[in-house]
């Protein structure tokens, strides 16, 4: 499925659908430095987009946030867990 871009005054412009189409791209410096340019040239313009672009960063930091593993102290665990991970492992 082909990107549409709007043709406007002999400019070519990106929608807001085909902003959010390749958002995860921007984000990850994926961007051809033309559909870049249009990317930004979009935001700069649309103020909908720029919040929906940092709720979309804000998503994906808390996303990686809360995925990273807990730290936890082998001090801190009970030993009746220990020693039942223990007894469960296979010999």
């Amino acid at each position: 499925m082909g990107r549409r871009f709007v043709v406007r005054d002999g400019e070519t412009w990106v929608t807001c659908e085909e902003l959010i189409d390749f958002l995860h791209e921007y984000l990850d410096g994926e961007l051809a430095e033309d559909r870049r340019r249009l990317f930004e040239r979009h935001l700069e313009r649309c103020p909908s987009c720029v919040a929906y672009l940092e709720s979309y960063r804000l998503t994906i930091a808390l996303a990686r946030e809360s995925a990273a593993p807990a730290e936890i102290e082998p001090s801190e665990l009970p030993e009746e867990l220990v020693q039942a991970i223990l007894a469960a492992r296979p010999a």
